[in-house]
């Protein structure tokens, strides 16, 4: 009873603080003023309408979180002035598309009551002015291979029988002149000029180039400058490791590529905050064709310390650390970095969310992590790197432990060592992972059939980048694998292969709204493990415990999970897996009998009812891991005022505890609303998910069917009775 008012007081203080945010939140629509509901535009066949009504002053007001108007966001408010300039912006807009016969046929606002209108816009595109032909002239001085290359790059922007489009236009003659100061012609000059027939709606782009000479790069020159100042400044930097990284050596065939390619390689030492590389291009060309560079960099700060601390509540543990952390990007000279961060803390144990109690044991916990990179290794834009780690932790994966059971903590070494490069939107990453995972016991005693787990890999990471921004991407996708082949020459205890593609799109709506989606697979082929979990529900008896044992924890370590703050955010951490009944985290004086109660084929008898005893989830559902993974996330992300934004998100995912086996009607759908607000390290996010109970796994209306039906489903964390997920983090979750 206490409980259930409990839950009832809880709810009713966050729908009372929502109701107090929304109002606190509201705007009003000043007197005499009208407010703009909606804008349509009709008749945009060819072009699309939304891109048309992104570029008008008078705009509709928008809802917060797609139903409310005047709730955080401003009323926009009607203007005749402005709607009469934004007719003749939307006719200028056809007419930069080559729709020169477009018009605006009618403008109609609906008044809807005293304080709304909606705007109505009627347009007649009519034909378009298409490309009839390209001409280019002054190309006949260079090499056929460059007069083919420039002229390509033009026919690419301006494609035959397409309307005429003034961007592409200009593009093509930015594009022309690209590929010939790419190509060594770095005086270029590039004219354009179109002649235009509206009665027969054709259009032929000239293009005047003048080429100039071959040239090639001359000296180069490094000089450091405060930021709005042009005073040089003394480099602290040595200036051979800077000159390496440039890569462009005097007297090879002068490049804009190379350049631009140079100036990001500057920018990825992490030691300046901006490069300008600037060639002097005088008049008249030098006789011997060198063209001096001249690079312009402002240093930032080349050592820092970092100081903090942080609290982790969640349903699994209470975690407290400190931070510790020291960096220097110029060790011993060279431009290596440094990098080294000590978060000492501990777990108060058994304190969680939903079990607020007295902590009985504090668990000392810490990681240790080191990072030593050499730019410049083996040859000019290639990195060396060498990252160990030691880690000591509690393996905490059970929302609901069970009572007097031990608490098992791993001392963990980890190292990589690899090699990584950027080229262009592209980034590479090859090395060699040892792990070496040493468990003990925090509490009672250990198993004596755990044993330490060695993993020994190489991986190698593939990235492909073209969004428009990193932090905060508006469009544009991100595509990333990882492929990992562990045991075999390379040793260690496991043997498998791992692999794991990733793809991202944003999708921009409008200014302020984003639409981001994620998608991933994960396919692990494991061959000296995995037939335990494989074979999951069956009997836990396992005739040789310790490589029942030995199964588990390699799963452990090497299997898929799915959910927390950056995949499935209606499951806690490792909330979406494979579950099942792990011997060492039970007491070890009952194992038999703990194995016997989580053993579905074979279930105890109740001797009052004669009925089998059902499992107990907090038992038998640990999260162990599976072999194939999919998650499907779709958010909508939209600006609210200044630093804060907010999302609604659905994420989907599953774990199978099969190989190469992708279940599409195990969906364990969770959609949520998410709140951020913007910091220099990224944006700070809270999201709350709610499981949707159809949903989970098709053909069951809840989890608690699923789990009597399925154990190894597992049987989620609820909060307050309710089955959502609160997550907390910093960037967004993709």
């Amino acid at each position: 009873m206490f409980r259930a008012w409990m839950i009832r007081l809880a709810c009713l203080g966050f729908f009372s603080g929502f109701l107090l945010v929304l109002q606190a939140g509201c705007t009003s629509i000043p007197a005499q003023r009208s407010a703009v509901t909606a804008v349509s535009v009709r008749g945009a066949d060819d072009i699309d309408a939304g891109d048309i009504e992104e570029k008008l002053a008078t705009a509709a007001t928008p809802k917060f979180l797609g139903l409310f108007r005047g709730v955080l966001y401003q009323y926009e408010l009607f203007n005749r002035a402005s709607l009469q300039r934004d007719l003749a912006r939307i006719e200028r807009f056809y007419h930069a598309r080559g729709y020169y016969d477009a018009r605006v046929a009618a403008a109609m606002v609906v008044r809807l009551n005293k304080e709304l209108v909606r705007v109505e816009i009627d347009v007649q595109e009519g034909p378009p002015v298409r490309n009839f032909g390209l001409k280019i002239v002054g190309l006949a001085a260079v090499p056929k291979e460059i007069s083919d290359a420039a002229t390509e790059a033009a026919k690419d922007d301006l494609p035959a029988n397409q309307p005429f489009d003034e961007d592409k236009f200009k593009k093509a003659e930015a594009d022309l002149k690209r590929a010939l100061t790419d190509r060594g012609y770095a005086y270029a000059k590039v004219k354009r000029d179109a002649i235009v027939d509206v009665v027969t709606h054709r259009a032929v782009s000239v293009f005047a180039v003048e080429p100039g000479p071959p040239s090639k790069f001359g000296k180069i020159t490094i000089v450091a400058r405060n930021a709005g100042s042009d005073q040089p400044l003394p480099l602290e930097i040595p200036e051979a490791p800077l000159r390496r990284t440039i890569d462009i050596k005097e007297g090879t065939p002068y490049s804009t590529a190379d350049i631009q390619s140079a100036t990001q390689a500057l920018l990825d030492l992490g030691v300046f905050s901006s490069v300008d590389i600037e060639p002097d291009l005088p008049e008249t060309p030098a006789p011997s064709g060198e063209v001096p560079l001249t690079v312009k960099v402002e240093p930032s700060r080349l050592r820092q310390v970092r100081l903090g601390g942080g609290v982790e509540f969640d349903v699994i543990k209470t975690d407290v650390h400190a931070l510790f952390g020291w960096e220097d990007r110029n060790f011993f000279g060279g431009l290596r970095t440094f990098h080294v961060e000590f978060r000492p803390g501990g777990v108060l144990y058994p304190m969680r969310l939903g079990n607020f109690v007295k902590p009985t044991n504090f668990l000392p916990e810490e990681k240790l992590r080191l990072l030593l990179t050499q730019p410049g290794f083996l040859e000019a834009r290639t990195n060396g790197n060498l990252r160990p780690e030691f880690n000591i932790f509690a393996l905490l994966v059970s929302p609901n432990p069970v009572p007097d059971a031990p608490v098992i903590g791993y001392r963990e070494f980890k190292n990589a060592a690899y090699l990584d490069r950027t080229y262009g939107k592209s980034y590479t990453s090859i090395g060699h992972n040892l792990q070496v995972e040493n468990p003990f016991a925090y509490v009672k005693a250990l198993d004596p059939d755990l044993p330490t787990l060695v993993i020994s890999y190489p991986e190698l990471i593939t990235t492909f980048d073209f969004r428009d921004d990193k932090v905060h991407p508006h469009k544009g996708i991100y595509l990333t694998d990882s492929l990992q082949i562990a045991g075999g020459p390379f040793g260690g205890n496991a043997a498998d292969l791992k692999v794991q593609p990733e793809a991202r799109t944003y999708i921009p709506i409008a200014s302020k709204i984003t639409f981001a989606t994620r998608a991933s697979l994960g396919f692990l082929f494991p061959r000296n493990y995995g037939n335990d979990v494989e074979n999951l529900p069956g009997s836990n008896n396992a005739p040789d415990r310790a490589a029942h044992i030995r199964d588990i924890q390699t799963v452990m370590f090497r299997g898929f999970f799915s959910g927390g703050p950056s995949s499935n955010r209606g499951y806690p951490y490792r909330g979406v897996a494979p579950h099942g009944f792990v011997p060492f985290l039970n007491p070890a004086t009952a194992a038999q009998q703990n194995a016997a109660n989580c053993d579905p084929t074979n279930p105890p008898i109740d001797p009052a009812t004669g009925m089998p005893v059902p499992l107990d989830p907090d038992k038998c559902a640990i999260p162990i891991g599976g072999f194939t993974l999919w998650e499907f996330s779709n958010e909508l992300r939209f600006a609210i005022s200044g630093p804060i934004s907010a999302a609604v998100f659905c994420d989907m995912s599953d774990v199978s505890q099969s190989t190469a086996h992708i279940r599409l009607n195990h969906l364990h759908m969770s959609c949520g609303l998410g709140a951020r607000y913007d910091t220099p390290v990224g944006p700070i996010r809270l999201d709350i998910g709610y499981r949707i109970q159809p949903l989970q796994v098709l053909g069951f209306k809840n989890e608690e069917d699923v789990f009597a039906a399925m154990p190894v489903e597992g049987l989620p964390q609820r909060l307050l009775g309710i089955p959502l997920a609160v997550a907390f983090g910093i960037g967004e979750a993709y």
